[in-house]
């Protein structure tokens, strides 16, 4: 374990006893001292400043992520909502079709001899889920272009080249 986590382990796992202040050092809001010398975050805070629960796109709220970044207005928002619907599901459907393709091309290889046919399907289902997904990725780009006005679109841009959002 990283050195530097043994005391977020601690008050995980020790309780408010490790982040009690006997010598009545603390005074901030949602922070404690717990040494002369080691300033701690709450857990709530920990947690966002680890990261923990972050999910696809790159951020852990994607529809409020873009929402607060680009300044949508709420029928805007309403949309957006819906397009990262779609593309969930697509990638959800794609994460299936992947266990799918591992499982053709372990069953092709787990016999006597080779089966083409086996391993031909497999590589024919992951080629069809990657077309798909490409498919709703163009489609989100498609509409969310036609939501945004030329100043969030060029927000949404950047935010693209700069790898802060991934599609």
């Amino acid at each position: 374990m990283y050195p530097g986590f043994i005391p977020h382990w601690k008050r995980r796992h020790c309780g408010s006893a490790y982040t009690s202040d006997p010598e009545g050092r603390g005074g901030h809001s949602g922070r404690s001292w717990r040494s002369g010398w080691e300033y701690s975050l709450s857990p709530e805070e920990d947690a966002a400043a680890l990261g923990f629960g972050s999910g696809a796109f790159g951020v852990r709220r994607p529809l409020r992520f873009l929402a607060y970044k680009l300044g949508l207005e709420e029928p805007q928002v309403a949309e957006l909502a819906k397009i990262l619907d779609d593309l969930k599901t697509e990638r959800a459907q794609a994460a299936v079709d992947h266990r799918r393709t591992l499982s053709a091309f372990a069953d092709a290889v787990s016999g006597d001899a080779f089966d083409h046919g086996k391993a031909e399907s497999g590589a024919k289902l992951r080629l069809d889920s990657a077309d798909r997904v490409r498919g709703a990725v163009l489609s989100a780009l498609e509409r969310l272009h036609a939501i945004l006005d030329p100043e969030q679109r060029a927000r949404l841009a950047y935010l693209i080249r700069t790898g802060t959002l991934s599609l």
